[in-house]
């Protein structure tokens, strides 16, 4: 019931093609104090409008029929690990959850998001088929999963070791609420370095050799 005026905004992610995403400065008229909100499209026709006002929300007399307000900037933004480069969307929503539960102390609820983003990341890696051994028991037990995955080489053998804390601590952090920061902390090692041999080291190899391929094609259609 308190109406803020838009200062400024700046266009920060576009989702679906045309939905984006703003951080908006904004001042209250009741306190004049600010706050930055994040702020994203309600649907195609809004995005369209923001476009035809060159990108801008303070031109509008009401922005609140165009974007909806999902958070906004304090501390825990701040203090928070932001997640791996290329992460697919749905795992970085889980990642920066539980970076931000971990910065303000909620360490048992980071642990499950955590232990969510490896469980979505790790499924992703097992074949269609039952071969090997893989069944439906360790399709769903993500400590089995992880156990078959190293052991037929869809995940590096470095990181087994590491893997130990996500089974542990993520049950602990679901089931028995006990996790400590260094607890958290340790899950946070293993899903930033999973995610990175995984989506964020190939992406930057693909996007190097598209680089590479680019500098050396023919100029002027010469060889």
């Amino acid at each position: 019931r308190v109406t803020f005026d838009v200062v400024s905004s700046l266009e920060i992610r576009v989702e679906h093609g045309w939905k984006h995403w703003y951080e908006a400065f904004c001042i209250c008229r009741h306190c004049s104090r600010s706050t930055v909100f994040v702020l994203s499209e309600r649907d195609p026709q809004s995005a369209e409008l923001i476009r035809l006002a060159g990108g801008r929300l303070d031109g509008f007399a009401s922005a609140s029929n165009l974007v909806r307000v999902e958070d906004f900037i304090g501390l825990k933004n701040a203090s928070a690990t932001p997640a791996p480069s290329h992460v697919p969307p749905e795992i970085k929503a889980s990642f920066d959850e539980g970076a931000i539960c971990l910065a303000v102390g909620c360490f048992n609820a980071a642990g499950a998001m955590f232990r969510l983003c490896v469980d979505i990341a790790s499924r992703s890696l097992l074949p269609e088929g039952d071969e090997n051994g893989l069944n439906a028991k360790i399709r769903r037990s993500l400590g089995l999963r992880l156990d078959w995955l190293f052991k037929h080489g869809k995940l590096p053998a470095a990181l087994a070791e590491l893997s130990t804390c996500i089974k542990d601590d993520g049950n602990d952090g679901a089931h028995a609420g006990t996790l400590t920061k260094e607890d958290a902390e340790d899950l946070l090692d293993f899903t930033q370095a999973l995610l990175e041999r995984m989506y964020t080291e190939p992406e930057r190899l693909r996007l190097a050799k598209a680089r590479r391929d680019e500098r050396r094609k023919p100029i002027g259609g010469l060889d």
